[in-house]
């Protein structure tokens, strides 16, 4: 690890006046401090922002639900509010890594964590994110990567808690010392094609401040798949809002973890709900729609029937029914 200087920050202005052009802010540090043992991130100078006073805040009115950056997984599972009105969140937040680590991760540091990809992670593979030319995942051990948008580059996005944010049209706010601007959380995270270097659009010195979910009356359901029952990065996860009327679906948001490098949405899946009333079939169809596409490479084809399976309950738990015993 390269030596580098210690910024403590008691305010937003602090810190950003503290951020230069090789630091980045340290929230919880669970990635941040993984990559610099890596040799992957190399800043000269940490800019800490925990004790930040605001921006560990939950708080919910007429327009919805405001999370702090700073708010830990920890807090947001055990949060009466959201575990009430945004169960969906508590969720995510409570199948997310250990006990310990959903102490210290905050929701700031698990939307904007890097790639779990072991080439990406191993210094021993110059792959295209690190300015490479070659992603060693295409032919090489890709039992995890992606599904969808893989062949620049087939890391899928790490962040567990950015999947139902974005079926939940969260927004984020991002802080730099020429003011504010809020985006769509959807439109936050880029692709390979856009820029494979990176995977989000956030820019130098720019801090997020704040995570915005409107007010909704969807009904809302997570489900997150891995290898051992206990903590484990998803193979797949998938968060499904569904708007409802009667046993009617008016709007459907699906998105799926661990499918792609970014949160993807599955917009076959949504069509064939649209309008349609929710039973077996119809969330079965609305599951085969969202592998429309689907570009498996030589070890993940299994991805496949499992992310149908874990679709198929997910809109039918979202929508109250009942899933078939067995099924």
């Amino acid at each position: 690890m390269n030596r580098f200087e210690w910024v403590n920050a008691s305010s937003v202005d602090q810190a950003l006046a503290a951020v230069t052009s090789n630091s980045s802010f340290k929230a919880g540090g669970i990635d941040l401090l993984d990559l610099m043992k890596d040799g992957i991130a190399t800043p000269n100078r940490l800019v800490n922002i925990r004790n930040i006073p605001g921006l560990a805040g939950i708080s919910e009115d007429a327009q919805g639900l405001r999370i702090g950056p700073l708010a830990t997984l920890a807090q947001i599972e055990e949060h009466p509010v959201i575990a009430k009105r945004y169960a969906v969140l508590a969720e995510a937040a409570g199948s997310a890594a250990t006990p310990q680590i959903r102490n210290m991760a905050t929701i700031g540091g698990n939307l904007v964590q890097r790639p779990r990809c072991w080439y990406f992670r191993s210094e021993d593979f110059h792959c295209k994110k690190k300015g490479g030319h070659h992603c060693f995942a295409q032919d090489g051990e890709n039992d995890y990567h992606a599904i969808f948008d893989n062949r620049t580059c087939a890391i899928v996005h790490p962040s567990g808690m950015a999947v139902p944010l974005v079926a939940m049209d969260a927004r984020v706010e991002l802080t730099s010392s020429k003011g504010k601007r809020e985006v769509a959380l959807e439109q936050f995270f880029i692709s390979p094609e856009q820029d494979v270097t990176r995977e989000n659009i956030i820019r130098s010195g720019e801090l997020i401040t704040n995570i915005v979910i409107p007010a909704s009356r969807a009904r809302t359901a997570y489900y997150k798949q891995g290898e051992k029952e206990s903590f484990d990065w998803p193979i797949a996860d998938v968060a499904v809002a569904l708007e409802m009327q009667g046993g009617r679906c008016n709007r459907a948001s699906i998105i799926l973890g661990a499918a792609a490098p970014y949160p993807y949405r599955a917009t076959g899946a949504e069509a064939r709900l649209q309008g349609a009333t929710i039973g077996e079939e119809t969330a079965r169809a609305a599951a085969e729609a969202a592998m429309d596409g689907a570009t498996p490479l030589a070890k993940n084809g299994y991805k496949i029937p499992i992310f149908e399976a874990i679709i198929r309950r997910t809109i039918l738990r979202a929508a109250g029914v009942g899933v078939a015993q067995g099924a």
